[in-house]
């Protein structure tokens, strides 16, 4: 145990991940902004949200000054929406609050919105050099098979104590980088949740896990919440061209993104164009049931097209969007494909 750190530093100089764009010119704002899109979200579907992220905002005070419209169209896809309102309100906070400046200090940074522990930690460490333990999904893992400490079912005692275990691991100031761009890249590329890669890891031949034959079940299965199954049907009123979209609320799915009209019993289209709009529908017409999977559901969305055969007469909270405004918009993804499947018909 005395020698993890550095038979991970080691290891990482010679079969590490070097090339990740974050880790390239490795600021403040790039690593906040990749850890923020790493959570929950694994490193090949980040790449081009943070590539075209970073282009577009390439630093705090840019992200501070768009619009959340802005900023949702380039996460729509990403899922997990609350990290890009939060992002966006501790970009503002970073300008108001910091002079524009992130705070190199761990306790500091976990002010932010959506700035936890382990990404507060992250910031400090690759760009301060703190002594700081990220504890991250990966990190854990590596952990409690190398400890042998069963994590799941969780409990406070099991989590303090591996918390403090790497805690207790972290190696001197100097070497926090590449530390713990080590241990997270191990998770990821060696110690992984299913068929870990036991013969190459570097700190195997004092893992509990492997010389107990325990790999497999540590660090022990999280009982995980079945995901309901919600029946939705998705309006897409239409006139002249133009799509009608609605807020959704803050919390809940899709949280404040665009969104076409949100129904959990089926409508009858003429009814509803009238009781909406208060004019008839020109035509409606069904489109086939999909599945889109969420963490905690699973939406069987039914589209449904009602165009209008005259103008609106009646006024709601929401937007007429053309096709060029729709296709900039941070809309979800189903409603992305609705919308587009008919602007094609």
């Amino acid at each position: 145990m005395q020698t993890f750190s550095y038979r991970l530093i080691d290891w990482q100089g010679k079969h590490g991940r070097h090339d990740l764009p974050w880790q390239l010119n490795r600021t403040p704002y790039r690593v906040w902004l990749s850890e923020v899109m790493l959570q929950q979200t694994q490193v090949a579907s980040v790449i081009p949200y943070f590539e075209r992220f970073v282009a577009r905002f390439p630093d705090v005070s840019s992200l501070a000054r768009a619009t959340t419209e802005d900023v949702l169209a380039l996460w729509s896809g990403l899922g997990y929406y609350s990290r890009a309102r939060h992002l966006h309100r501790a970009a503002q906070m970073v300008v108001a609050q910091f002079g524009g400046e992130f705070p190199l200090n761990s306790q500091l940074l976990q002010q932010l919105p959506g700035v936890g522990a382990s990404t507060a930690a992250a910031i400090a460490s690759f760009c301060a050099g703190e002594r700081a333990a990220i504890f991250d999904g990966n990190v854990q893992r590596v952990l409690s098979r190398h400890a042998g400490i069963v994590l799941y079912p969780e409990t406070r005692l099991a989590r303090a104590q591996l918390y403090a275990l790497a805690e207790n691991l972290l190696p001197q100031a100097e070497d926090m980088p590449i530390y713990s761009q080590a241990i997270m890249d191990l998770g990821a590329t060696i110690c992984t949740r299913n068929q870990p890669a036991c013969h190459r890891c570097p700190v195997s031949d004092d893992c509990v896990a492997r010389c107990e034959n325990r790999v497999d079940i540590l660090p022990g299965k999280k009982m995980r919440p079945v995901a309901a199954k919600v029946s939705v049907w998705l309006v897409r009123f239409q006139y002249q061209h133009r799509a009608w979209l609605e807020r959704r609320p803050d919390r809940g799915i899709w949280g404040g993104m665009w969104c076409l009209p949100w129904l959990e019993t089926e409508p009858d289209g003429n009814s509803l164009c009238q009781q909406k709009w208060g004019v008839p529908a020109l035509r409606v017409s069904q489109g086939k049931p999909f599945t889109h999977l969420l963490t905690h559901r699973h939406l069987s969305i039914t589209p449904l097209s009602i165009e209008l055969a005259v103008p609106p007469q009646q006024e709601h909270e929401g937007w007429w969007a053309e096709e060029n405004e729709w296709q900039q918009a941070g809309i979800p993804v189903p409603v992305r494909k609705i919308c587009t499947a008919d602007a094609q018909s």
